[in-house]
């Protein structure tokens, strides 16, 4: 029976030796796959923390005027920008040692697969906010064994490479609070319309319950759930030291008002601007379509709200109601391009076609300024002179006969000045002009210019029959306004990444595309749109609105059957309108045919309202400004009845007097002196 027993016990100790080694194989494995899930994890290096967000876009104050988003809204901000309140309430209810922890609390695991026993179900998580911000930033949120162990790996590559404080304040900006809000700065101000930095205690505590289920205890679903687990998460504050009792209860009791509704209205400010924006992003930045919709930019743009404003208020004065024009404008500070306002229809939401950028249409009138800038660069002056006259000009090699006629048939009948042509838009002289430099001369000019649209080298070109855009020609003229300067229409300034980083910066470039001087001729010579001392055989075509104007304006009109343009600036701001029908219909409504030139008028006004008046300011040399009689172009003696300042490119200015008014005086005149305009002696126009 001794033996028996010895023996037994002899195979007891065996059995046990046996289970014992196995167990020490089996935690020297277990060592051995942690410490090789460890080396892993350190081999693969810190996860990447991109998480879609939001793309902001600003005006040039720093406004936000818009963003992009899929019904989510996502921000990112600082944890020193969170309310204090707001991160101890979310430690407290949702990780009481995440401090303490390394991406896990094995007690809390413990303590939930405890009661998960004891309840027979899945009452009691357990996750860290490690384990979450794993979780929100890189995978599904299913329920299969799959994703928690990818889930808890993410935890250990997170707690491996990254602060505390960064994992913390990546939580806060990730986590789901409801009704599309994505992060704790997207949640405070959809519920409180405030920053994350400036919640009280009393919304920190509300905001902070939301996570646990969004559709059970955001306020907006009910606020009877929402403050019964406010109370519960302060009195866990309470208990973790965070705040006093009577903190507490000051808070639990503190009455709420609940805003909810996202910042960023529904109609969007300046919209077609920002669809203007967003196509820059892709085209001229080449960012693709994720990273501008959600890769967190910040966009700095060139717009002028109070511009912009002014711009839209003018358009929907103007134009009748009940009409379906349509209208394009584009506003742009000629010293760098920057666009500062853009109205591309007058109804973004029944129509986003920006007819600003996207339309191409025949620009009139508005690109004589331009042919005749090459007639400068050719020897002409503003004293030349051709007869306008009805004139049928026939071509060689079997081409078509071209007949141009001027509005209303009016012409002179006799020589005008290249001055005169231009404030009247004598068509005959434009077409002499066009076909004496060769037709091919205005397109390349028009390059020069900035024009990219393809234009036909035929007689009527220089009527402007070859489509353009309307930002484009802003631009142009742009060149006209700042001396030469070469500029591009910019609408952004500045972009930055999700973490700051500035991506793009708009250069600061300086290139001399035009003779400043013939620029400069050119721009007097287009004050003379406004100026009824050179009204001729018919009238300056700014009449109409010379009276709405207060200071000195340099520009051109332009019209054709269907389209209607006015295209002018002041030394700080230059603004082209377009108004016309989509299909190309003919303007016959003469309200209508006066749109273009009142917008463009009542816009400048506004928007220069309260701005300095300034003069076009000649070059130091290069040009020569004298007394001319506007009707001949010659130089001005006492007894002409007009004198008009004209300037000329130093060399090719005047040296005959007129003759025509020797011996002669204005009887009617004599002894009265005439008022002149404040706005008018700006210019040192007689």
């Amino acid at each position: 029976m001794e033996i028996m027993t010895d023996h037994g016990f002899r195979k007891t100790i065996k059995i046990l030796r046996a289970l014992l080694f196995i167990s020490l194989i089996g935690m020297i494995g277990a060592l051995l796959f942690f410490i090789g899930i460890l080396t892993y994890a350190k081999i693969l290096g810190p996860p990447t923390l991109a998480v879609p967000q939001s793309t902001l876009i600003f005006a040039d104050d720093g406004t936000l005027i818009g963003e992009s988003h899929n019904g989510q809204k996502r921000y990112w901000v600082k944890l020193d920008n969170i309310s204090k309140d707001l991160v101890n309430a979310t430690i407290s209810i949702e990780d009481k040692n995440f401090y303490e922890h390394n991406g896990f609390d094995y007690k809390r695991i413990a303590g939930a697969v405890l009661a998960d026993i004891q309840a027979f179900a899945k009452v009691q998580g357990a996750s860290t906010i490690t384990q979450q911000y794993a979780r929100n930033l890189f995978l599904k949120h299913d329920k299969t064994w799959t994703r928690k162990l990818n889930e808890a790996f993410y935890a250990i590559r997170l707690e491996m490479n990254y602060s505390k404080k960064e994992i913390l304040e990546g939580y806060l900006n990730t986590i789901y609070y409801g009704n599309g809000a994505y992060g704790i700065e997207a949640a405070s101000q959809y519920y409180f319309g405030k920053k994350a930095s400036e919640l009280n205690l009393a919304e920190a505590s509300l905001l902070a319950g939301i996570p646990k289920g969004p559709g059970i205890y955001a306020p907006t679903s009910s606020m009877e759930n929402a403050k019964a687990r406010q109370k519960i998460i302060l009195q866990s504050m309470v208990n973790d030291g965070y705040i006093s009792k009577n903190q507490a209860e000051t808070a639990a009791a503190q009455p709420l008002t609940i805003v909810g509704k996202h910042t960023t209205p529904k109609v969007k400010i300046a919209p077609y601007f920002q669809d203007a924006v967003k196509n820059a992003l892709k085209n001229q930045l080449n960012l693709d379509d994720r990273t501008i919709a959600l890769g967190g930019l910040k966009v700095y743009t060139t717009l002028d709200l109070k511009q912009q404003k002014k711009a839209e208020e003018q358009i929907a004065q103007v134009m009748n109601e009940s009409s379906e024009i349509q209208v394009g404008l584009v506003a742009m500070d000629p010293t760098n391009g920057h666009v500062k306002a853009m109205v591309g229809g007058r109804d973004y939401e029944k129509s986003p076609f920006n007819r600003a950028v996207q339309a191409i249409r025949q620009p009139g009138s508005t690109i004589k300024p331009i042919l005749y800038y090459a007639a400068l660069e050719h020897g002409f002056t503003p004293s030349s002179t051709m007869r306008s006259e009805y004139t049928t000009f026939h071509f060689d090699g079997g081409r078509a006969d071209y007949t141009p006629h001027n509005f209303n048939n009016k012409y002179a009948n006799d020589e005008i000045t290249l001055a005169q042509a231009l404030a009247v838009s004598d068509n005959i002289f434009a077409v002499k002009t066009h076909l004496f430099l060769g037709e091919g001369t205005l397109i390349e000019t028009a390059k020069k210019f900035g024009l990219s649209t393809k234009m036909k080298d035929v007689p009527s070109l220089a009527l402007g029959t070859s489509g353009v855009r309307v930002i484009e020609m802003a631009n142009a003229y742009s060149m006209f306004a700042n001396g030469g300067n070469k500029v591009y229409p910019t609408l952004i300034t500045r972009v930055e990444d999700q973490n700051g980083n500035i991506i793009y910066e708009k250069e600061k470039t300086h290139e001399k595309v035009l003779d400043e001087a013939k620029a400069f001729v050119m721009t007097h010579m287009m004050t003379g749109v406004f100026d009824p001392k050179l009204n001729g055989y018919t009238r300056v075509t700014g009449s109409t609105i010379i009276k709405d104007l207060t200071r000195p304006y340099a520009g051109k009109s332009g019209s054709t059957e269907t389209d209607s343009w006015m295209i002018g600036f002041a030394p700080q701001l230059v603004t082209a309108v377009w108004v016309g029908y989509d299909v190309s219909k003919p303007i016959e409504i003469p309200e209508e045919k006066s749109y273009a030139k009142k917008i463009w008028a009542k816009f400048m006004e506004a928007a220069l309202d309260g701005k300095s008046v300034r003069a076009f300011k000649p070059p130091k040399e290069g040009v020569v400004g004298l007394y001319v009689n506007p009707a001949n172009g010659k130089l001005a003696t006492k007894d002409c009845p007009i004198r008009r300042l004209t300037y000329y490119v130093e060399g090719t200015e005047p040296t005959e007097y007129c003759t025509e008014h020797i011996g002669h005086k204005n009887k009617k005149n004599e002894g009265k002196e005439k008022k002149i305009p404040w706005y008018k002696r700006i210019m040192p126009w007689s």
